[in-house]
């Protein structure tokens, strides 16, 4: 019997929908394995659909039209390593999560998702059925238990597996990104291994699906010899790689060999990393191939502006100024100052003829009323109109520029500020913003394709953040400032905090009800919001699903 079993990781990027596109993947993958005679080659959860498919799964002609693509994967792949690939099985009008074993031209075994996970962004209880807990497989020598991602989370399945025979567990998983996530998977599958004394291979995927994140930064981990676990391999985050492990079989069982061991970035980094893939993705995936903005001179579009630039490239992305008659010429210069150091297009469209029109049509019906917030919206919408024009003439993608902390209390224009088809900033609280525009102007990686150096001038940076929609506004004219702001909105929203908690940690009582009002009050806004990539344990959407019309408020 063979003392050595190799298995190819694939740590890929899948479209969701695209049957063909990640079938290629796969037998691409395939035909490495087999170069590098492997006995395996592993794909992550849902591969040869994508994932998450949502309520798409659902439609029996889709997970039918999945089945046969695996299926013919199965037979092209007959002369080489076996296949371990996620898909969708429907049985008996029965729909799993499952995980199917290819070998030989046919399917030879399939492994059904246990554990279906149902809080934060899964409700795979509404989608799938739960399927038994399921043996092991054997591939030649080998006997593999394959816990589909949350069963891996608790100890059931992995113990069942090892009681039933396994000797080693390969978890397939579409896990998605937040800020230090890798701790976690990891702190999850360090008791696993040590429950079940088995070495554990956990293989996520990578790339950008709607406003969610895989970050991959697979890993392998052994038994450690005094007890514990000793860590073996470990992928980069959000690169594709296709990597090859062995296991030999010794006394205490089957170990896997020390392999690489990338680097993991840190927070800030990932973060970053993950705004530019996350448009990098959701433009390739829906066909776009330039992006524009409206560039205000002010931090949160130049953030946005940079993270284009990095994701498609300088000359893909296009600026336009829109300024008012309250636009300083700080701002102008600020705004000009910045593109040039990104090397982008910018161009400037004033607003104050077609501010002038709207002014006038609307005079009989305003006349008697004093100036308010009214005509400072027409400004921001204006601008919506004007931007969603030169999309739709050229083609671009539209990104919005909104932080967490204006889209959490609503201080954003509805078909204004917030006209657009995705925003790269969505889950990052404005004094994140700050810190990760100087992280940027310190920092270029490889996968950056904008420029280095400080492309954010420091002025951008450091000047107090405005509108500008009327005479020597201030953002903390209306909101309290940032930074505490930001605190209380991680209370409430991160940690769902009650406004009592919050006070009791030194808060203002006032301070505090107001926040909470303007949160509650702006759910109809973010639910009209652009989608935007996932950064935070708990994003606005489908983290964080509140009704639009709430008359409940928490008291002091």
């Amino acid at each position: 019997m063979a003392d050595r079993f190799r298995i190819t990781l694939g740590q890929l990027n899948p479209t969701v929908g695209d049957l063909a596109g990640n079938a290629r993947k796969a037998r691409e993958a395939w035909a490495l394995a087999k170069e590098a005679g492997a006995d395996l080659l592993a794909l992550p959860e849902m591969f040869i659909t994508g994932y998450q498919t949502q309520d798409l799964v659902l439609k029996v002609a889709f997970s039918e039209d999945a089945m046969a693509t695996i299926e013919a994967l199965a037979r092209d792949c007959a002369d080489g390593p076996a296949i371990g690939i996620g898909g969708p099985f429907l049985e008996n009008e029965k729909l799993y999560n499952a995980f199917w074993i290819l070998e030989g031209g046919k399917v030879v075994a399939r492994v059904l998702k246990h554990d279906l996970p149902h809080k934060q962004l899964f409700d795979e209880l509404r989608l799938f059925d739960q399927g038994p807990i399921s043996g092991p497989y054997r591939i030649g020598p080998l006997r593999i238990g394959s816990p589909i991602c949350e069963d891996s989370w608790w100890p059931e399945v992995s113990e069942t597996l090892a009681e039933t025979g396994a000797e080693i567990l390969l978890i397939p998983n579409g896990s998605p990104y937040h800020r230090n996530k890798l701790d976690l998977r990891m702190t999850h599958i360090v008791s696993r291994v040590v429950e079940t004394g088995l070495p554990a291979v956990y293989l996520n995927s990578v790339g950008g699906q709607d406003d969610q994140l895989y970050d991959g930064a697979s890993f392998v981990l052994n038994p450690g010899a005094g007890g514990g676990v000793e860590k073996v391999m470990q992928l980069a985050p959000f690169d594709e790689i296709i990597a090859h492990v062995d296991f030999i079989r010794t006394e205490e069982g089957w170990r896997a060999e020390r392999n690489r061991m990338d680097h993991q970035p840190d927070e800030w980094e990932q973060d970053y990393r993950a705004m530019t893939e996350g448009l990098r993705d959701y433009m390739r995936k829906s066909g776009f191939k330039t992006a524009l903005l409206g560039m205000s001179g002010g931090i949160d579009s130049a953030l946005v502006a940079t993270i284009a630039a990095d994701a498609i490239g300088p000359e893909n992305v296009r600026c336009i100024m829109l300024p008012s008659e309250y636009t300083s010429p700080e701002s102008l210069e600020d705004a000009a100052d910045c593109a040039t150091r990104l090397g982008i297009q910018i161009d400037t469209v004033k607003i104050d003829g077609a501010r002038g029109a709207v002014d006038q049509a609307l005079a009989h019906l305003m006349e008697g009323t004093t100036p308010d917030l009214t005509e400072e919206n027409i400004q921001s919408r204006l601008r919506g109109v004007m931007l969603m024009a030169i999309s739709n003439k050229f083609g671009g993608l539209l990104l919005t520029t909104g932080n967490k902390s204006e889209v959490a209390v609503g201080y954003c224009t509805i078909y204004g500020d917030m006209a657009g088809g995705y925003n790269p900033i969505k889950d990052l609280y404005k004094t994140r913003v700050f810190e990760t525009c100087r992280w940027r102007n310190r920092h270029h990686r490889d996968w950056m394709l904008g420029n280095s150096g400080e492309v954010i001038p420091q002025r951008i940076i450091t000047k107090p953040p405005s509108a500008e929609l009327r005479p020597d506004q201030k953002d903390q004219d209306s909101l309290p400032p940032y930074e505490v702001l930001d605190a209380i909105l991680d209370g409430l929203v991160e940690k769902d905090m009650s406004v009592r908690e919050l006070v009791a940690m030194g808060h203002e009582a006032e301070v505090v009800l107001k926040v909470q009002s303007l949160l509650y009050g702006s759910e109809w806004k973010r639910y009209q919001a652009a989608p935007g990539p996932r950064i935070s344990p708990k994003a606005f959407w489908l983290d964080r699903r509140y009704p639009l019309v709430n008359r409940w408020r928490d008291k002091a």
